[in-house]
C-alpha cells in the first residue's frame, strides 16, 4: 500500500500567499479552487493567479486584491493591494518599505472590520465549504489567535485581530485548506523552517526577526536563520504548517511525483520561493 505525502520545503521561509501559490503550482485545477474560494461569504476581495519567475525559478504568484474599503478617509485607501499594506507577510516591496506585523495591526484598521476569533468562525461556519476545510481553517486561525492572545496578555476572546481579521488573511488560510483537500494526500511533512534574521520597523519600534507571534507559534518546531537579513516566515505561514503537518525535519524517504513553487514578494540573492513536493512511499504491511 502506498501513501501520498506532501512536503513543505521552507528554505526561504513560508507565508500564506506563498503556500497557496506553491500548492496551485502542483497542478491543482484553478477553476475548481476559485469556485471553492467563492464560497467564503465576503465580497471584499478578488484574487490574481499568475505564473512568474523568481531568480530564474518558474512558479505561481498568488495575490489578493481588496475590492471594498471600510474607511475612505485615508487618501490611499483605494490603492492598497494585498502586497502593499494589509498582508501579514511584511515583505519589502519595490518602494523599499518594510511592513511589519505590528505595523499591519495599525494600518489594516483603516481597511477592514476588526474581527475576533468568533467573527471569523462565523464566516467559516456560515459558508458552504467542506467540513475538512472548515475544521482545518478554524484550527489554523486558533493557533494564530492563541499566540496573539499570549503576546498581548489577553484572553483569546478578548483580542481583536486586525491582522487576522483582514480579508487577505482569511483568504490565505481558507485557501490553503482548500488546496490541501484538493491534493488528497495522506500525510503532510515540513522541513526545518528558515525564519530570516535582522530587524523590522513596527508600530512599537524596531523588533527582532522573527516576529513575536511567529516565534510563539513555532514552539517545538525545528527552525534556523540563514541567508537573509529579512523576515522570511510570517505568523500565517507558521500557523498553516503547525496546524497541518505531522512531522518536521528532513525530506522523507519517498518517490517524487511532482513539485511546485510559490513565489514570494521579496527579491533576494537566494530565491524567495516556497517549494512543495508530493511523493509516494510504501507503507509497511502489518
Amino acid at each position: 500500500m502506498e501513501k501520498r505525502i506532501l512536503y513543505f520545503d521552507c528554505f526561504s521561509g513560508i507565508s500564506g500567499d506563498m503556500t497557496i501559490g506553491a500548492l496551485l503550482d502542483l497542478g491543482i485545477d484553478q477553476q475548481l479552487f476559485l469556485a471553492e474560494l467563492s464560497k467564503i461569504n465576503l465580497n471584499e476581495f478578488e484574487v490574481e493567479i499568475k505564473k512568474g519567475l523568481k531568480n530564474g525559478i518558474s512558479g505561481t504568484d498568488f495575490t489578493v486584491h481588496l475590492t471594498k474599503q471600510e474607511d475612505t478617509q485615508d487618501e490611499h485607501s483605494h490603492a492598497h493591494t494585498h502586497e502593499d499594506e494589509l498582508h501579514d507577510h511584511h515583505h519589502d516591496h519595490d518602494h523599499g518599505h518594510n511592513h511589519s506585523h505590528e505595523h499591519l495591526v495599525e494600518k489594516s484598521h483603516d481597511h477592514s472590520h476588526t474581527r475576533n476569533l468568533g467573527d471569523i468562525y462565523s464566516i467559516i461556519e456560515s459558508s458552504d465549504l467542506s467540513e475538512f476545510v472548515k475544521t482545518n481553517s478554524k484550527k489554523i486561525f486558533y493557533i494564530v489567535a492563541e499566540a496573539e492572545a499570549k503576546i498581548h496578555a489577553k484572553g483569546i476572546d478578548e483580542v481583536h485581530f486586525h491582522e487576522i481579521g483582514a480579508v487577505d488573511s482569511i483568504v490565505d488560510i481558507i485557501g490553503a485548506a482548500i488546496c490541501v483537500e484538493m491534493l488528497q494526500v495522506d500525510e503532510i511533512h515540513c522541513s526545518e523552517i528558515n525564519l530570516g534574521s535582522g530587524f523590522v520597523h513596527c508600530e512599537h519600534g524596531i523588533f527582532p526577526v522573527p516576529a513575536p507571534a511567529t516565534l510563539e507559534i513555532l514552539k517545538g518546531v525545528p527552525v534556523y536563520s540563514q541567508n537573509a537579513k529579512k523576515e522570511l516566515t510570517t505568523p500565517t505561514g507558521a500557523a498553516i504548517v503547525k496546524a497541518l503537518c505531522s512531522e518536521f525535519g528532513s525530506m522523507p524517504e519517498f518517490t517524487i511525483e511532482k513539485m511546485g513553487y510559490g513565489l514570494g514578494k521579496r527579491d533576494m540573492e537566494t530565491p524567495n520561493v516556497l517549494r512543495v513536493i508530493v511523493g509516494k512511499k510504501k507503507s509497511p504491511v502489518h
